[in-house]
């Protein structure tokens, strides 16, 4: 499944019972393009006490990640869309957060857009968590190979670090990317957003994934985008952030100080794969 490109495996949990320590191979082995499925990682979605379902998703190097907006809007269709549930009001939990979405379905009484209550903006450096001092991290320095930048931190429950860029098209994120997510000042690593802004209610995006590279789509990383972009006056309250795979939809309700994304999710195929035809990959 994908949400505007960003793709993950997703694996009913409940039914397929893998073992903890087991997970990280396995995950490495199903995000290989070449010779797995192909993904920017998997998603196990498991039955939760806290919530409707859990989300426990990790990125393509097998890390446990604690956040995605793209894959929470995907997990909400696979539970209605494979009768898991009727509702179309859900609350979703990960990594001990829990999110509200809220579901559109088709005529075909298939899901085919989900908006997200994605919660409150941690601006805290400490929480995000990036290795600054003061209340907030907003248009600060940052030296990244002979370069130095500026950047907003942002946390949407996984840390991003936003940066403002003439023409996102002409950066080498190949280069450029690991040298932010590996930075000293992100204790966890950081999503790291490149920046484009179009006018007060439009950005082009690309983004740098922790764990996993450059992907075509990140929700939390859009939702961090807005926040930075409000923050740094350059936007309205709402802005649609393009990203390669599509557009995705942002609000900063900054009276109740929530953060409410809308876009798509789509289902790819279907298959089943054997564990036991999975290599041994070195940890």
């Amino acid at each position: 499944m994908h949400g505007c490109g960003n793709d993950y495996v997703y694996i009913d949990g409940a039914a397929q019972q893998i073992s903890q320590e087991d997970k990280p191979r396995v995950v490495r082995f199903l995000s290989d393009r070449h010779f797995g499925v192909g993904g920017d990682g998997a998603i196990f979605i498991n039955p939760s006490g806290a919530a409707d379902f859990e989300m426990e998703m990790y990125n393509a190097d097998g890390t446990r990640a604690e956040m995605c907006g793209n894959g929470i809007r995907c997990v909400a269709k696979y539970v209605y869309d494979k009768g898991l549930t009727d509702k179309r009001q859900l609350s979703i939990v990960s990594a001990g957060q829990v999110k509200y979405l809220e579901l559109t379905v088709d005529e075909e009484n298939k899901v085919s857009g989900v908006k997200v209550n994605m919660g409150k903006p941690i601006l805290e450096p400490e929480r995000i968590p990036v290795a600054l001092p003061g209340e907030r991290a907003v248009d600060v320095p940052i030296r990244a190979g002979e370069r130095e930048y500026r950047m907003t931190c942002v946390s949407m429950g996984n840390p991003h670090a936003v940066v403002f860029v003439e023409n996102v098209g002409d950066m080498d994120l190949e280069r450029i990317g690991p040298l932010f997510e590996h930075h000293d000042l992100f204790p966890n690593r950081t999503n790291t957003e490149f920046v484009e802004i179009v006018d007060r209610r439009h950005v082009k995006m690309r983004v740098w994934e922790r764990g996993t590279g450059e992907t075509l789509a990140c929700g939390t990383g859009c939702c961090a985008t807005a926040v930075a972009c409000v923050l740094n006056g350059l936007t309205e309250d709402q802005v649609t952030v393009g990203v390669l795979g599509g557009e995705i939809e942002v609000t900063w309700d900054r009276e109740e100080n929530l953060v409410y994304m809308t876009g798509p999710a789509a289902t790819v195929y279907e298959g089943e794969i054997r564990l036991d035809a999975i290599p041994p990959i070195a940890d």
